[in-house]
């Protein structure tokens, strides 16, 4: 694997906080699936010197391109920000572990908070594309901020929103809302990523129901190759904990194995 020039299709502010783009992924020769992530250079020189993470926002196949929907949060996605359709950016991926949809299951719960929501989007589409139903609750501050809604609900899934704004975000009113899909839809297995407070909710509903539950962790990662050991996290390994790395061993892990702090 080596880093790729992928020329930009758009980039473009979507909302306060989010903007999009959308990258020509045709140089690429590695298959490329939900949950995983590509490391960008967010400028055309070093500055600055590491790479960014972003998990992948949706794969089209046939036209060959990736989507990314990120966060404007520091000198990084700034600067990503000013670069233009027409411009390269400097990419290296897939890396990391992608979600796994077992072949039997036809309904799975999608649960995501913020950029979160980003990728599980790509899970979505992946879920559509097999015949499997998505079920899905989104989290944010507010209904400005859910822009991937519209992308999820295109794909067939039925999608429930909650925002602070609203008041309707706390674990009370999730934890009631998990349980009413669950009486409503026979789900087979839970995703979620965004949040610890409400991948804690999940993993504890997911246990008490005997589902299966997949999370993508989000970490700040210096390498994204497995060197640095700057994004570890405990996993439970039978009666021990284990401290593995999110860029190598995930960033997709059992939902069950995760301490989530």
């Amino acid at each position: 694997m080596k880093p790729i020039q992928m020329k930009i299709c758009s980039n473009q502010q979507v909302s306060q906080r989010y903007w999009h783009m959308k990258v020509d992924a045709s140089e690429l020769t590695e298959p490329v699936m939900p949950g995983q992530f590509f490391q960008l250079r967010c400028g055309h020189d070093l500055n600055p010197f590491l790479r960014r993470p972003f998990s992948i926002y949706r794969i089209n196949r046939e036209e060959k391109t990736l989507e990314f929907l990120y966060l404007v949060k520091g000198a990084g996605t700034q600067r990503l920000t000013l670069m233009q359709a027409g411009d390269s950016v400097d990419v290296f991926g897939p890396l990391g572990t992608p979600f796994v949809l077992e072949d039997d299951w036809k309904t799975i719960l999608l649960l995501a908070r913020g950029v979160g929501i980003a990728t599980l989007a790509a899970l979505a589409q992946d879920a559509a594309e097999k015949g499997v139903q998505a079920v899905a609750i989104l989290s944010a501050r507010s209904r400005n901020d859910l822009l991937a809604a519209e992308t999820l609900q295109g794909f067939g899934a039925k999608v429930l929103f909650v925002t602070d704004e609203e008041q309707t975000s706390g674990v009370d009113s999730v934890r009631a809302q998990i349980e009413s899909l669950l009486a409503e839809h026979p789900i087979q297995a839970a995703f979620t990523c965004g949040s610890k407070r409400l991948s804690r909710l999940l993993q504890e509903i997911t246990a008490q129901h005997g589902i299966p539950g997949q999370i993508a962790l989000e970490e700040h990662m210096g390498c994204a190759m497995g060197v640095c050991f700057a994004c570890v996290c405990d996993v439970r390994d039978g009666e021990y904990l284990k401290t593995v790395r999110v860029c190598k061993e995930g960033p997709v892990f059992p939902l069950e194995k995760v301490v989530l702090g």
